[in-house]
């Protein structure tokens, strides 16, 4: 299964190389909003062109990259729970994977939760890798970096 999706995520990216398609198609927007003393929400805002999806970071095994979402360790912040993903999920069969893939269609916005061990003032940075894809071809996975004031 692994192959199977080295050699379509492959054949995926050689298609838009061959047709020279590279736009900037997903826009991110990096937000900290103070909920509490010493806690934050963290959020990583996506929007999407028209026609365009990006993966849930939840993907079934062999099934296209998910959304990956990496912090940067800091020992003045504990981060709460798992990430959450807010905005309407799509579930559809993709058959070059054949398996139910979960995707973002137009806006999703990943939500984590932190708190600060000190009143100190300090940054979360961290990145998300993501892969946008558009009927049946997906641009090269791209990773983003950010940092946030607390």
């Amino acid at each position: 299964m692994n192959l199977l999706r080295t050699v379509a995520t492959f054949l995926s990216v050689l298609t838009i190389s061959v047709t020279g398609y590279c736009q900037d198609v997903v826009k991110w927007n990096f937000t900290a909003k103070k909920i509490a003393d010493k806690t934050y929400e963290i959020h990583l805002a996506a929007k999407l062109e028209e026609g365009w999806h990006i993966y849930s970071q939840s993907s079934p095994e062999g099934g296209p990259l998910p959304t990956k979402i990496v912090f940067s360790k800091n020992p003045l912040i504990m981060l709460q729970g798992k990430i959450r993903e807010e905005g309407k999920m799509e579930i559809y069969h993709e058959d070059v994977f054949d398996v139910d893939v979960y995707s973002y269609n137009n806006k999703v916005d990943f939500v984590q939760l932190v708190k600060l061990k000190a009143n100190a003032k300090t940054s979360i940075n961290g990145s998300v890798e993501f892969m946008a894809c558009s009927n049946g071809k997906c641009l090269t996975p791209e990773k983003v970096t950010f940092s946030l004031k607390l």
